[in-house]
């Protein structure tokens, strides 16, 4: 029996994977990964004695006894078992990404696909290396469809996560201007998305194409994929939608073949308007009526900090701070510029990954705030504070010193965008909005 057979004998009957002791759970199967700053290995013992049924290791110093699985590798192991895993399944698998919308719209197709399936999606953001495995880890026997959100910072790594995750649908939401450095510009980001097409052509896998995203459309004939299913404004299409109003929430008309229908979201921002259609346009092929795609559409609430509309008692958030690239910042200012307000704010922060392009991007994303009619304007973040003095607004190194001042000219009755990179930790800024 090969190292991968036996874990997965015992995957069978602990299917439940861990790789923080902090989340053991009896009976679980826990793997100790190493990082550039822990070793899980250490840990081997306690995971034991917290429940785990398994240890997975690859230092024989914590060999303790048959729980203890010694490996050469402890990440490759867990992929490994992954790429098994999905082997054995005999189902759909979506495979999502894209520079911008991946999650929104991986939870939208979720919701409209639960209505008729048992479905399962990425939990969270676990799309990369080791979210991958775990997803795909987390897919039960009864499972029926599942949608895999796959995130990238350098090329190779869509292929790689393809490899894992097996996709037999794809979808790339768009290509933007995110992880520059990583992917070595712009050039750089298209080839690297481009390879959940390339994956599709070699396995014979359909790609819903949204036929208004020239560039999209432009890459998947680049890559010769036979089985294109497309959706849009305009054009022929499976599915086609209208955006009826976007203030403050998105409704829209859509149809397949003759009539249109009509739904309401809960979802702010007109830039979501092409993530709903994707979510309707694989709703609609694999068979669900019009009336469950609409259910699922309009059950779904936004909770990740992504387009989510808030209501506070002094003033109304659009919360979008989960992260942020030009791209995504762009469509948040443009959206709340089209919004009624009597008063508007944008709280915006540092946009990271831009490598050496991030003094010309942040003065772009600053010039853009000055012209989108917002009466008032704070940038936080070393990249923004280095454009004190020719951009209107309110400038601060850290989102301390902006709650500081905040704390002394509260935000009331207002509109307000509060919108950056994770690493900025803009949620702390909410309590005082």
């Amino acid at each position: 029996m090969s190292e991968i057979d036996l874990i997965y004998h015992h995957y069978l009957s602990y299917p439940t994977i861990s790789t923080d002791t902090r989340n053991i759970t009896p009976g679980c199967l826990f793997f100790a990964l190493k990082g550039e700053n822990f070793d899980a290995n250490v840990f081997a013992r306690n995971a034991l004695n917290l429940g785990a049924a398994f240890v997975i290791i690859d230092n024989p110093a914590f060999q303790l006894d048959d729980r203890c699985i010694l490996v050469d590798d402890v990440l490759t192991t867990l992929q490994g078992l992954a790429r098994y895993h999905r082997s054995q399944l005999r189902i759909p698998v979506i495979g999502l990404t894209g520079s911008n919308g991946k999650t929104t719209t991986k939870e939208l197709i979720n919701a409209v696909l639960s209505e008729k399936y048992r479905s399962f999606a990425t939990k969270g953001n676990l799309n990369n290396h080791i979210g991958v495995p775990l997803s795909i880890l987390s897919i039960k026997s009864d499972t029926e469809i599942a949608v895999i959100e796959m995130g990238a910072n350098h090329q190779k790594e869509i292929e790689f996560l393809c490899g894992i995750a097996q996709p037999t649908h794809g979808l790339i939401t768009n290509i933007g201007r995110a992880h520059l450095d990583g992917f070595g510009g712009f050039e750089g980001v298209k080839k690297g998305k481009g390879e959940l097409f390339a994956y599709l052509k070699n396995e014979k896998g359909t790609a819903f194409i949204n036929q208004d995203n020239l560039l999209i459309r432009e890459m998947s004939v680049a890559a010769g994929l036979d089985h294109l299913i497309y959706y849009g404004t305009e054009g022929v299409n499976f599915i086609t939608g209208q955006l009826v109003k976007s203030d403050p929430v998105i409704a829209l008309n859509w149809k397949g073949r003759d009539e249109y229908f009509s739904v309401q979201t809960n979802l702010t921002g007109a830039y979501n308007f092409e993530n709903i259609l994707a979510a309707i346009c694989i709703g609609a092929f694999f068979n669900l009526t019009v009336e469950q795609i609409n259910e699922g559409l309009a059950g779904y609430a936004p909770k990740n900090n992504r387009s989510q509309l808030t209501k506070t008692e002094s003033n109304m958030v659009i919360c979008d701070f989960y992260n942020a690239n030009p791209s995504s910042m762009t469509a948040a200012l443009n959206n709340i510029s089209s919004l009624a307000a009597s008063n508007k704010v944008a709280i915006i922060g540092d946009m990271f990954e831009l490598g050496a392009e991030a003094p010309e991007q942040h003065e772009e994303i600053a010039s853009l705030a000055g012209k989108s009619g917002l009466n008032t304007v704070i940038f936080i973040g070393k990249h923004f504070y280095a454009l004190k003095g020719s951009h209107e607004g309110e400038f601060f190194n850290t989102p301390a010193e902006a709650m500081e001042w905040m704390e002394s000219n509260p935000v009331k009755d207002s509109l307000v965008l509060l919108k950056g990179s994770r690493g900025m930790a803009l949620e702390q800024l909410l309590p005082l909005l």
